[in-house]
């Protein structure tokens, strides 16, 4: 045992936990949830990550690190006119699709078909509207964004990965020297609020459907790759049977889907963790306390963003996906004769269009299948 096992497992945890936080927030509050309904979101995702990593590293003997879905979080944040129990009933019908998946391979073989520039477009077209969100707190309050701002862009400089957090932190901090913060909420330990979960049709079409294609191809994909790249043959079907099942047992909790971890993973699974690759799993059991303690004091944290200024929520929210828009742009202009279909489907995400119930998400996969579909044909004629 090493120290730096437990200091990557923690850092990895912090990384993961406090730069997307206020993602689940914002998804909380595009659904309308209450604050015990967010806090108990925060507790079975963190009570989620704890048992799926934990389990799978210990079972397998390797740095197998488990994550909330992030774009997922983007996704579910930029939708529009749905209630917390059809997002429930969403998230539900979302584990139960990955469960499937790594029980049946050609359910994962028909996933693989969809071109990864058509899934890159949707998810860069939802991420956008996070950036610009993010843009738009400037004019609002300058005097209190701009230095955070600054602040980003110097710590990313010298260690991207810590970047977030210190726009959260020194946000947070600012926030309260400030006197933008006027109160400070009692510690308290966190609940579980169960929620009765509604299988609305277009919950389903809207949400259900792009939450579980965004996560295959975002996240598990490239938290598979990862391991890969590290040494691993990560035990694909297992670790989407477990990482699926636990998503279905804290979605009545508020949850959303748990998956892959990729830049989490990527912290646990190098050299600076363990020179020895066969003992780098133990960051594992430490990445599981970790969350372990985050879900104890899930309440506290989400009490804590209530207060804060809205700004600050929608500029943490923005800075920490643009990494993941930065990259999902990326592939989904890498293949030239499929980026058409990749910019109608990224146009289409982006504006937020609502047509008979069904939310922007899934007819940008309907439009960006069609023009590829038109351009295929045509190179068959």
């Amino acid at each position: 045992m090493r120290f730096s096992v437990i200091a990557s497992a923690v850092v990895a945890a912090v990384v993961g936990f406090g730069g997307t936080l206020a993602l689940i927030i914002a998804a909380a509050q595009a659904l309308g949830a209450t604050q015990a309904e967010t806090a108990s979101w925060v507790t079975a995702a963190c009570l989620s990550m704890f048992v799926a990593t934990g389990y799978l590293s210990w079972r397998y003997k390797m740095p197998i690190i488990a994550a909330w879905s992030t774009p997922g979080l983007a996704l579910i944040g930029g939708s529009v006119g749905f209630t917390m129990q059809q997002a429930v009933g969403a998230f539900i019908v979302t584990a139960i699709a990955i469960i499937i998946t790594g029980l049946v391979k050609p359910v994962s073989a028909f996933v693989s078909k969809i071109p990864a520039s058509i899934a890159s477009g949707m998810l860069a077209g939802v991420l956008f509207a996070f950036l610009t969100g993010a843009a738009r707190t400037i004019p609002v309050d300058p005097l209190f964004v701009l230095p955070l701002v600054a602040l980003f862009f110097i710590i990313r400089l010298f260690n991207p990965a810590m970047a977030v957090l210190a726009v959260l932190f020194g946000g947070v901090l600012y926030a309260f020297l400030s006197g933008r913060v006027v109160s400070v909420p009692a510690i308290e330990l966190s609940t579980l609020t169960m929620i009765m979960p509604v299988f609305d049709a277009r919950a389903m079409i809207g949400l259900a459907l792009p939450l579980y294609l965004v996560t295959m191809a975002s996240q598990n994909l490239p938290g598979f790759a990862v391991l890969r790249a590290a040494g691993y043959e990560p035990p694909t079907a297992a670790a989407l049977q477990v990482t699926g099942l636990v998503s279905l047992i804290s979605a009545p909790f508020g949850a959303h889907t748990s998956n892959m971890a990729a830049i989490s993973a990527a912290i646990c699974t190098g050299p600076d963790a363990h020179p020895d690759p066969e003992k780098r799993w133990l960051t594992g059991p430490f990445y599981a306390l970790s969350y372990l303690i985050f879900a104890i004091f899930g309440a506290s944290l989400v009490a804590l963003f209530a207060v804060l200024p809205a700004s600050l929520i929608a500029l943490v929210a923005g800075m920490a996906l643009i990494g993941a828009f930065t990259n999902a742009l990326s592939l989904a202009l890498k293949v030239e004769h499929e980026r058409l279909a990749a910019i109608v489907t990224f146009a289409v995400t982006a504006s937020g269009i609502t047509i008979g119930g069904i939310g922007a998400a899934f007819w940008a996969l309907v439009a960006g299948l069609l023009v590829a579909g038109l351009d295929h044909a045509k190179k068959r004629v």
